[in-house]
């Protein structure tokens, strides 16, 4: 499994009701996306940061994923560049309801 964070750092562009906005619209669209485990839309108001964090089933299909058209396209919807790093994962536990 392979994640990846994307961190949106908005510095006095920070306003956290675009970035739950932003989250609200989006959500839909990756429910039962091929190979994308779970994702996490974040805000840390204290750092002035948003972050999502993927969970995808293998690395390429999460760096098939994050093309230079789709990092254009966030940057104009967050307002600022991401910050996207890719990491393997270990270990998941996973608590869900069933």
């Amino acid at each position: 499994m392979t994640g990846v964070f994307v961190t949106f750092r908005f510095g006095e562009k920070f306003d956290e009701r675009i970035v739950q906005g932003i989250a609200d619209r989006a959500n839909t669209r990756f429910e039962g996306m091929p190979g994308l485990r779970s994702k996490a839309f974040t805000v840390n108001a204290a750092k002035r940061e948003a972050a999502n964090f993927y969970i995808w089933e293998s690395e390429d299909t999460a760096r098939a994923f994050f093309t230079d058209a789709l990092r254009e396209r966030v940057t104009s919807l967050y307002g600022v560049p991401p910050v996207v790093e890719f990491v393997q994962v270990c270990a998941l536990v996973e608590n869900g309801a069933k």
